[in-house]
Order: structure tokens, then sequence, then C-alpha cells
């Protein structure tokens, strides 16, 4: 009888022991999965920023180039209205990205890229005295631009 108890004991042990490996293996894989989960939310959230900061100042940036056109073009007082109206707008709507991007991605070189890149472009309007200013302006902000998207396509790959 004692041997039989003695098989029982350890077949008990065994299967106990069994479980709680065979739980902690789950728990383990469920805490790998939930973090690779996160980090994808993360990086989905870091393109989203970079991508609408982009587009956004993008916008922006043909805003102020058609508003300094309208100025060196002497067009009507309305028109001229309408687009400082846009350019209002479009500057606002720079806000919402950046702030995303501030906040999500703490990398230093990115985020000068984004100053730069939003700075040059709001320099745009100190640039309507000729044409020639107009187009150096917005050349150097698009030449901003794209160094900004290469620096953050750099971060996020990296970041992956």
């Amino acid at each position: 009888m004692l041997p039989t108890l003695i098989t029982a004991a350890l077949a008990i042990t065994g299967t106990l022991l069994g479980a709680i490996v065979s739980g902690r293996f789950q728990e383990r894989a469920a805490e790998r999965a939930a973090h690779i989960t996160h980090s994808e939310a993360v990086r989905r959230d870091r393109l989203e920023a970079v991508t609408a900061l982009a587009c956004a100042v993008s916008d922006h940036r043909r805003a102020m180039w058609m508003r300094g056109d309208a100025i060196l073009e002497e067009l009507p007082a309305a028109r001229k209205q309408t687009l400082l109206d846009e350019s209002h707008m479009t500057r606002s709507a720079v806000t919402r990205p950046l702030v995303a991007v501030r906040v999500l991605i703490e990398d230093q070189a990115v985020r000068a890229a984004a100053e730069r890149m939003i700075t040059l472009t709001y320099a745009m309007h100190d640039s309507w005295s000729s044409r020639q200013a107009l187009t150096d302006a917005r050349e150097g902000a698009k030449v901003a631009h794209d160094d900004f998207l290469d620096v953050a396509a750099r971060y996020l790959g990296s970041a992956a």
C-alpha cells in the first residue's frame, strides 16, 4: 500500500509541477505578445505623427507661397485676406502633429529636424520682398522638409 501511495503522490506532484511550468510558459508568451502589440501601436502612432506633421507643414508652406505671391502680384485685398485666413488655418494645423511628435519621439535628431522644417517654413513670411527671396525661402523650407523625412525614416527604421 505504501508504494502505491508514494507513486500516487509523485504522480500528483509531477502533474502539479507540469501545470505550474506550463502556466508560466503561457504567461510569458502572453507578456511577449502584449509587448509586441504595444510596440507596434507606438510605432504606428509615431509614423502617424511624423506623417501628419509633414503634411501640415507642406500645406502651410503652400499657403505661405500663395500669400507671398499675392502680395508680390499686388492682388486685390479680398484675395489677400482669403489667403491670410488660409495661412492662419494651416499654421494652426501644424500644432497638433507637432505636439504628437514631441510627445512620442524623444530622439533629438528628429525633434531638431522638425523644428528646423517648421522654422524655415514660418520664415517664408519674411521673404515677400521679391520673387527670388520667396523662391529661395520656399526651396530652403522644402529641403528642410525632406531632411526631416529622412531623419524620421531612419529613426523609425531603427526603432522597429
